[in-house]
């Protein structure tokens, strides 16, 4: 793996060329895990594959042998974009390295540092973030998890859902309320790992592409004082910072998906022969293509926007974050769905990359903020910016 810059997602630089051989070799001919329990198997094997290959090296910064001086997003996106088009499962194992470490990386907890961003730079150490619950998705500042003064510790009750990598993890990044009716100002961040007395797995969360889902559950769940990040009633302002810096990674991922769905496309649309032509020749088809070769490209450049502004220091890229998400996402599952189509009975087939990729680029409209959650984030900094 080398540390040159890269140019952007979408791009042919070295990065984006390095990972994109590497899981046109090493993932694409593993066969998809089939169930739930073959996935949680698959994500671990996945995660070695990734550290031994250095790429989780990308999530952490270089202090704690991460690749460069501070995570870039850019060269988060050009990873996520190569690995989704390869194996959204992988993408997803990726992902959750730099989203269940980002508020590691971010607070000013040298101990919780110094213990987990090595490991998770060595893809030993899987990460986790656990901020939804059943009553608290897109509304986080609800959060019904409960932390106490223990002593000169903590005490964690409550519970967690819809949490990648839940059961598999190592590490968690849990957040809690610390101060019940403060809202958003009483939330704090704790590091948790898997370890930790009073943590449990309570179950799977099946998904109909097979992931790593679950909920888990903190009963009594006893913390030394060190795991806090940052001060008690911050969490939430720390957990914001990670999902802004996350969401153009996102983008990148929606973007290699729909770019394997466009492949899968073409490849078709120029063998199949109908009504005696192949499909490229006929207007309908050719309608499709152009509009999905279209959308992603404009996804790209909005992703590339987004990651530009996350890495150029800029206080506050929320806005360029949101459109890239919400474009991105949008328009992969426009594409995806019109591969199906192009590749009609064939793209609906179970063993079909299409029919895969179906299944999971839905989810990239969700987490991390839904589709409807980043028009009122756009329309909210639209206006500040121009009050």
């Amino acid at each position: 793996m080398t540390g040159a810059r890269q140019r952007g997602p979408g791009s042919s630089g070295p990065l984006a060329d390095e990972v994109a051989s590497f899981a046109r070799e090493q993932l694409r001919p593993r066969p998809a895990p089939e169930d739930d329990a073959a996935a949680r198997r698959e994500a671990r094997v996945l995660l070695a594959l990734l550290g031994e290959a250095g790429w989780c090296r990308s999530t952490v910064p270089a202090a704690f042998g991460g690749a460069t001086e501070a995570v870039s997003v850019a060269a988060l996106c050009a990873i996520r974009e190569a690995l989704a088009a390869a194996s959204p499962l992988a993408d997803a194992v990726f992902a959750l390295q730099a989203l269940g470490s980002m508020p590691i990386t971010l607070s000013r907890n040298e101990a919780q540092k110094r213990r987990w961003l090595p490991e998770v730079a060595a893809g030993r150490a899987m990460a986790a973030f656990a901020m939804t619950e059943p009553a608290a998705g897109s509304d986080v500042a609800s959060l019904a998890t409960r932390a106490t003064r223990a002593g000169d510790g903590w005490r964690l009750d409550g519970g967690k859902h819809l949490i990648s990598n839940a059961g598999i993890a190592d590490v968690y990044t849990v957040f809690a309320t610390v101060e019940p009716g403060a809202g958003a100002r009483g939330i704090a961040c704790f590091v948790v790992g898997a370890d930790a007395p009073g943590l449990r797995f309570v179950a799977p969360q099946v998904l109909s592409e097979p992931h790593p889902l679950g909920e888990i559950a903190f009963e009594a769940c006893q913390l030394p004082g060190d795991a806090l990040l940052g001060d008690a009633g911050a969490g939430l302002k720390l957990g914001l910072a990670a999902l802004d810096r996350l969401r153009p990674t996102v983008a990148a991922a929606a973007c290699g998906m729909a770019a394997r769905a466009f492949e899968e496309a073409l490849a078709h649309a120029r063998e199949r022969v109908q009504l005696g032509r192949p499909l490229a020749e006929q207007p309908l088809v050719q309608h499709k293509l152009a509009r999905m070769a279209t959308d992603l490209e404009a996804a790209r450049l909005l992703t590339a926007r987004a990651a530009g502004a996350a890495d150029s220091g800029a206080a506050r890229f929320t806005l360029e974050a949101a459109q890239a998400k919400l474009f991105a996402t949008e328009a992969a599952w426009r594409i995806v769905d019109d591969a199906v189509q192009i590749l009609g009975g064939r793209g609906v087939l179970a063993s079909s990359p299409v029919d895969r990729l179906y299944r999971a680029v839905r989810a990239l409209r969700i987490y991390e903020g839904t589709s409807e959650i980043q028009h009122l984030v756009i329309a909210r900094e639209l206006l500040r910016r121009t009050s």
